[in-house]
């Protein structure tokens, strides 16, 4: 007897479930893509491209956490790149000059709104 309530049950909430759903199909979203035009924009994301994209591809979490959800202001974001920070690799000046750090910081304010 119970067994056949259950059943019952599981049934009527299967059904229930496609209630209102509908079997068309939309087009697909088309996004647009992302594409810099201010030169600082353009060198922030080469230079991002070149030291960050492998550990936070996209700006998403891959080896190191999402830089896109990361609220933290971009000065924050500018002195984390430089010095590191747990298993973050510090980028000297040789490596990431101050103006490369401040165009990542345009991409990433840039890419975020987009």
């Amino acid at each position: 007897m119970k067994a056949s309530i259950v059943m019952t049950s599981l049934i009527l909430m299967y059904m229930l479930s496609f209630i209102g759903c509908d079997s068309r199909r939309s087009e697909p979203v088309k996004q647009k893509e992302f594409i810099a035009d201010e030169h600082a924009v353009v060198n922030g994301e080469k230079v991002f491209m070149m030291y960050c994209q492998r550990c936070h591809p996209g700006g998403e979490g891959g080896l190191g956490p999402s830089i896109n959800a990361n609220p933290a202001p971009q000065f924050i974001k500018r002195f984390q790149m430089r010095h590191g920070l747990g298993v973050m690799p510090s980028f000297k000046r040789e490596e990431i000059s101050k103006e490369d750090l401040r165009d990542i910081s345009d991409y990433l304010v840039a890419w975020k709104k987009y």
